[in-house]
């Protein structure tokens, strides 16, 4: 019963629209930014609160374009091993949409969700106004809404909140008072919406700062930090530019991560410094102990404090954890990769990681070893541009599939999009082995992640033993939903995925039938999937059931 009541609220929740609904809303009001945060004030009052109250939040607002995500949740588990109580807002859900309201680090329980769900609509319902064309908020805004109740209710110390998209004006943006703000790496994200260049984008980014209200940032392209140098200033915006996480180790133990790849290091520096920030600007003398400051130059932004981090902060990013960015499972022999990179510059970090997670690899004595890429994007991204920076990664086989868990998702509405059709969706699957397809056949050109080292395989080479590439037409396939591509590509040998027997038409293709036998026989598989946070999400929900509970 109570799982049929969690369903039916966010069966409910998604009529409000989905994120492709609200992009298209979003892009139409933008010439009038100020009518949505006031659209955003008036819903926040009818819900039965006003902007001074988030002040009781204590917040952390983060922004950016890669990595957003994994800065808070490196900064809320930093914070949390002081015995904070934690709120965490993030976008977009993996699995379940109550993943993006969390608690002490755990989405809110099913029970809670639905609790504040139907509180929430129905006073929205009361005091809807008959001349307002619009009486709901739509789908973010109304989570956004509901996560500061949750988070008031809930009496939490500290909430670390996500920008959903942008910032300027973004509608988590109605935060007056936050005790502290960062800004990610940039990189070209949702054009259409924030603009097509990094200036552009670095000055929506800035709309979240503050004025007094410290704000961090970490190294940047010289335009785009000049932008938000510019923006700060206006202001009267304290920002402050991370030292790298080595100037941290120095003079202490090395810091261990709970997120892997190179790129994490850039994000947990930059939570470190938020969470000292918010330490100091609380009255927390546990804050870490200053070591000699490293001077600014002239005209360039000022650099953050270089500090020894405390035994709770190290412990905090050791224990960070944040599903689907940079996520291994290992099991029998198959070795899933997972990450949501979607930008050709998370892209390129992801390949990174994957490349060296495959160099430490022991190789398998006996048998072969299969390279599978499960792939989708969706939206206005480049998907050849992010399949290019693929390539190197010498996949046996492309498997292309929508965003979709299986065929018949009517008893998950976590997983249910309204706003396209399962044509559009493999027509775009279809678009996207053409790309692998030209690409294969222009494969001749030379490797751009090839690293120069004298010794061929040596520890500071990324360059992987030779793997004979299969030539497209043995190379990629479509499946019309994640189960189907799964069922293919474990072949019953992953120990926990163990669907009933896959339909006869999936192995009716003869790549499909020559694959089998391929994976069927292999000593070790691994497969990447990447491309799209909901794809993972899919794929996770498959791979591991006790997400869905």
């Amino acid at each position: 019963m109570k799982a049929e009541a969690y369903q039916d609220a966010v069966r409910t929740l998604n009529t409000l629209q989905t994120n492709a609904n609200y992009l298209e809303m979003v892009k139409r009001e933008r010439g009038d930014p100020q009518t949505q945060l006031e659209a955003m004030k008036l819903y926040l009052a009818r819900s039965g609160l006003q902007v001074e109250d988030l002040d009781q939040l204590n917040i952390i607002h983060i922004t950016g374009t890669k990595g957003k995500g994994s800065t808070c949740a490196f900064t809320e588990r930093i914070l949390r091993s002081y015995g904070l109580k934690t709120g965490f807002f993030s976008s977009p859900h993996l699995v379940q949409v109550r993943e993006r309201i969390r608690i002490n680090g755990q989405p809110i329980s099913s029970e809670l969700f639905t609790k504040h769900f139907w509180s929430l609509y129905h006073r929205l319902e009361e005091t809807k106004d008959d001349s307002s064309c619009v009486s709901m908020p739509g789908y973010f805004r109304f989570l956004t809404l509901m996560a500061f109740h949750v988070f008031l209710q809930e009496k939490v110390d500290l909430a670390v909140v996500e920008v959903g998209i942008g910032g300027a004006y973004d509608c988590t943006n109605i935060i007056r008072k936050p005790v502290v703000c960062g800004i990610t790496s940039l990189g070209i994200d949702h054009t259409g919406l924030l603009g097509d260049t990094m200036e552009k984008i670095a000055w929506q980014k800035g709309g979240i700062f503050k004025s007094g209200v410290p704000a961090f940032t970490v190294p940047q392209p010289d335009e785009p930090l000049a932008v938000l140098r510019d923006r700060a200033q206006q202001i009267s915006c304290p920002l402050y530019l991370c030292p790298p996480l080595q100037a941290l180790e120095e003079g202490g133990p090395p810091l261990t991560l709970g997120l892997e790849g190179e790129h994490q290091r850039s994000n947990a520096a930059l939570a470190l410094q938020l969470a000292r920030c918010w330490l100091q600007q609380k009255g927390y003398q546990d804050a870490g102990e200053l070591k000699a400051s490293r001077p600014s130059l002239p005209g360039q932004l000022p650099l953050a404090p270089v500090f020894q981090p405390t035994p709770h902060m190290q412990q905090g990013l050791r224990h960070t954890e944040w599903p689907g960015r940079t996520q291994l499972l290992r099991r029998g022999p198959l070795t899933w990769y997972l990450d949501g990179a979607h930008t050709t510059s998370s892209m390129q970090a992801c390949v990174r990681w994957f490349r060296q997670a495959l160099h430490r690899c022991q190789r398998p004595d006996s048998g072969s070893e299969v390279r599978v890429l499960l792939f989708n994007s969706t939206g206005d991204r480049d998907s050849a541009a992010l399949l290019k920076l693929l390539q190197p990664c010498q996949f046996d086989y492309a498997i292309f599939c929508p965003n979709l868990a299986e065929m018949a998702s009517t008893d998950n509405a976590d997983q249910q999009n309204f706003t396209v059709t399962l044509d559009q969706v493999l027509l775009r699957c279809l678009t996207h082995q053409q790309h692998w397809s030209r690409l294969h056949e222009e494969q001749a050109s030379p490797d751009p992640w090839s690293t120069p080292s004298r010794e061929q395989g040596g520890p500071a080479s990324l360059l992987l033993a030779p793997h004979p590439p299969h030539t497209h037409s043995a190379s990629s396939l479509i499946f019309s939903c994640i189960s189907h591509a799964l069922q293919w590509i474990t072949q019953g040998r992953d120990p926990v995925f163990q669907p009933p027997s896959p339909p006869r038409a999936l192995l009716a293709h003869p790549v499909a039938d020559s694959g089998a036998m391929v994976l069927q026989e292999a000593a070790t598989v691994h497969v990447l999937v990447t491309g799209s946070l909901h794809l993972v999400g899919g794929v996770l929900k498959l791979l591991d059931p006790s997400l869905s509970q």
